[in-house]
């Protein structure tokens, strides 16, 4: 087993010089127990502008004066917390006043040492076991304050709280009383680094679309969307009386409430009332995913309003796309939804249950699809940085980061790292980094993890064929094509294809670091990992083409990764899109692929010809199928294909997530290939873009936009007479580039296209192409 971490350098990171202590509240029980704070009294002379630096071991929320510092959530943040923790740094001058002020610094367990992981491999003081926090209040350059042993502590009406867990709150002890003292905890301020993210923040609050009492009185919510969040409420009524909300993600056949697919998170809010008018409360060291709540209520009380407040750390859409199909609408705005509730503060793969882990192939499959999406250069370097710190010595990156299991390999079974397609992250998230922002920085600092990556691969392979363990934990595991449609493939259970797969992800990052490496300048390493990659090439013909140009498991994601990524020998070409083609036409157009053939699948069809194809696997009503989740009602993505049945009926409880963004990476190719637009790494950050559009008629009209680095890019076309017009508006600092060959009756800007240019330079303001369909 590999636990251990090389040290590696942070990178651009900001950090600061502390005189502060890292402080313990006294009066803390323990984790699962009655919430602390810490505080302290600090003068000011008038005209004072103060900043607060600040962070903590758990979570903090921090009140100057009362009132509350800020509007960041679950701060501060989500790290690798044993190799660096992030702070804070508010202006503070509104809070304070001349004279004596007080700072109250709130702390909870979070993801610090609340519960982690799912029942069986339950893990709990994940990275320490002692909340506490460090803060420096500093007067332009005069230190007025910093946390030591002077400061006191208190028990706050947070009575519990944890991530899975929930909150439970009771108003009756808001009252603060400094019964304790504070000690001194052994830490390392190095490790404080200023926050590397986004902050989490809150959107724009749902209201309910409808509402209902069950059988027993409790009251039910349905807030018309399922996102990331919690409930914020406002009720009335007697000192003592309680409201126990729970959530649910989807209903169940007759409108039951059902929320088994949460397992062990039991996700729910207490709150006990003062009984002083009305009260508004929203817990402040949980959230938890959902669309619906069910409230009951214990005693004499009223709820006055109630509404549900989504949060993110990726709040605000940088890009869009329409069509002439509302149901492929809503597919990416689901595809949105899921986003901003899974990139609070990591990509996870789940809001809701007892998860919510940064799993490293969820998140590589969806990062083309974020950037498109959001602004996610700060967010999925800050998660690179955890991931290499989770990387093992022997080079095998985490199936998931932050990994609770690397500092407690006792609760797991061998080492949880080494996936193919999952590990490969490391690699293919930098590169979309470098892409979407020009990002070379990105690609410096993964380099040196991505050699030890791909060494790592080198090491498990069969010269060089992959051929996987299906054993967790064992070196050489793999998840292959997860959660392809073709029955229970839950591990050891194998799906089609582990093999192809994973020595196609071998080729895929082996060939992707050679062209980094010749970014960097790396000759020799270049030189190396093309070689490297030649052989793969060689080795995965000889193993999975037979003669006749047949892949040798037939099936979609094989056909789909070989062809987007020039792995199909010239002499098999024609014979093996031929064999592609009938696969699909076999299975009735239904999609075959999981987790990592999903986002290959469309791509490969329409950059060889076959939009036909491509068309009726995307817009297929049936199940497996995009729009088949639409058509059931989903608001954002499903985890399975087949969550719920055409009936209602829900599948198994005990891996069904409502909100998993994997599969709505579908969304990169409705960008790059249907609207057309593709950053080119020749000039990344759409210094260049390529214009080549797949027309699907059956859209009707597309049209998307996107804010680049260099401003707003907008593309679109539509069809009438069997004519296409597609127009482009490209702001300064972008250059697109048109492929002119093969397009009948080509007219740019109104004017004959010279035929013999096979490529037409566009550069800034509105363009206009015109030819006719399919050659007609």
């Amino acid at each position: 087993m590999n636990i251990a971490t090389r040290a590696r350098p942070l990178g651009a990171v900001q950090r600061r010089e502390w005189t502060a202590e890292m402080i313990a509240p006294s009066v803390d029980a323990g984790q699962g127990t009655r919430q602390s704070f810490v505080a302290a009294p600090f003068t000011l002379p008038a005209g004072s502008r103060p900043m607060l630096f600040i962070s903590a071991l758990g979570l903090y929320r921090a009140f100057v004066n009362g009132r509350r510092v800020g509007n960041d959530l679950l701060t501060p943040g989500w790290t690798c917390y044993d190799d660096r923790i992030a702070y804070q740094s508010y202006d503070i001058s509104d809070l304070v006043h001349e004279g004596e002020n007080r700072i109250e610094i709130w702390l909870g367990d979070g993801w610090y040492r609340s519960q982690m992981m799912w029942r069986h491999q339950m893990i709990v003081n994940c990275w320490g076991d002692r909340i506490a926090a460090i803060a420096e209040i500093v007067d332009r350059d005069a230190l007025v304050l910093k946390s030591d042993g002077n400061w006191t502590s208190g028990l706050l009406p947070i009575t519990r709280s944890g991530i899975y867990y929930g909150e439970d709150y009771d108003a009756r002890l808001e009252r603060l009383e400094d019964t304790g003292s504070v000690s001194l905890v052994g830490f390392e301020t190095a490790k404080l680094v200023a926050h590397e993210a986004p902050p989490v923040r809150e959107l724009e609050p749902l209201r309910p679309v409808e509402a209902w009492d069950d059988a027993e009185g409790r009251h039910i919510y349905d807030f018309g969307q399922n996102a990331g969040g919690y409930v914020r409420f406002t009720v009335r009524g007697a000192a003592g009386a309680r409201l126990y909300v729970d959530h649910a993600e989807v209903l169940g056949p007759e409108k039951a409430f059902d929320n088994r697919n949460y397992r062990s998170a039991r996700a729910a809010l207490g709150y006990t009332l003062k009984g002083e008018g009305d009260e508004v409360y929203a817990p402040v060291f949980t959230f938890t995913g959902f669309r619906y709540a069910r409230v009951a209520i214990e005693g004499e009380a009223e709820v006055l309003s109630i509404e549900l407040v989504p949060i993110s750390s990726i709040p605000q859409a940088t890009g869009g796309f329409t069509c002439g199909d509302e149901t492929v609408n809503r597919l990416v705005l689901n595809t949105l939804w899921s986003q901003r509730a899974n990139f609070i503060e990591i990509p996870t793969d789940c809001p809701q249950r007892d998860e919510r882990l940064g799993w490293t192939g969820d998140a590589q499959v969806f990062a083309g699809t974020a950037c498109w999406l959001g602004d996610c250069q700060a967010f999925l370097k800050k998660y690179l940085r955890d991931v290499m710190h989770d990387q093992r010595d022997n080079g095998a990156v985490p199936h998931f980061s932050p990994d609770p299991t690397r500092l407690h390999p006792e609760a797991v079974e061998g080492d949880w790292a080494g996936s193919t397609g999952w590990g490969d992250a490391i690699v293919t998230i930098p590169w979309q980094l470098y892409l979407h922002y020009g990002d070379r920085a990105a690609l410096e600092e993964c380099f040196p993890a991505m050699l030890r990556w791909l060494d790592y691969l080198w090491s498990i392979s069969d010269g060089p064929i992959i051929r996987p363990n299906s054993v967790w934990g064992s070196d050489g595991f793999t998840f292959g094509d997860w959660l392809q449609p073709v029955g229970d493939n839950r591990k050891p259970r194998p799906t089609i294809g582990d093999d192809c797969a994973a020595t196609l992800y071998h080729f895929i990052s082996t060939e992707l670091a050679a062209t980094i490496a010749g970014i960097l300048g790396n000759d020799a390493e270049q030189k190396r990992l093309e070689a490297r990659a030649a052989d793969i090439r060689g080795a995965f013909a000889r193993e999975y083409f037979s003669a006749t140009g047949r892949l040798a498991h037939n099936d979609q994601t094989s056909y789909a990764l070989a062809f987007l990524h020039d792995l199909v020998p010239a002499e098999h070409f024609e014979a093996a899109k031929a064999y592609f083609r009938k696969v699909i036409e076999d299975a009735d157009y239904l999609i075959g692929t999981g987790f990592i053939g999903t986002p290959a699948l469309l791509p490969a069809l329409t950059r060889l010809g076959m939009d036909d194809v491509a068309e009726k696997v995307f817009l297929n009503r049936k199940v497996p199928g995009w729009l088949y989740q639409v058509e059931q009602g989903a608001t954002t993505i499903w985890e399975r294909w087949d969550a719920l049945g055409p009936d209602g009926t829900i599948y198994d409880p005990e891996m069904n997530s409502y909100n998993h963004y994997a599969y709505g990476a579908v969304c990169q190719w409705l960008f790059e290939d249907v609207a057309g637009v593709r950053p080119l790494a020749s000039a990344p950050g759409f210094a260049r873009v390529m214009l080549e559009p797949s027309i699907l008629p059956a859209l009707g009209h597309v049209s998307m936009w996107h804010e680049t680095g260099h401003g707003r890019i907008e593309a679109g076309w539509g069809i009438e007479d069997g004519r296409v017009s597609y127009v482009v508006t490209l702001p300064e600092g972008i250059e697109a580039i048109w492929p002119a060959a093969g397009q009948a009756n080509l007219e740019i800007d109104g004017k004959p296209a010279d035929g013999r240019q096979e490529e037409i330079v566009l550069r800034s303001g509105r363009h206009e192409i015109g030819f006719d369909i399919r050659g007609e």
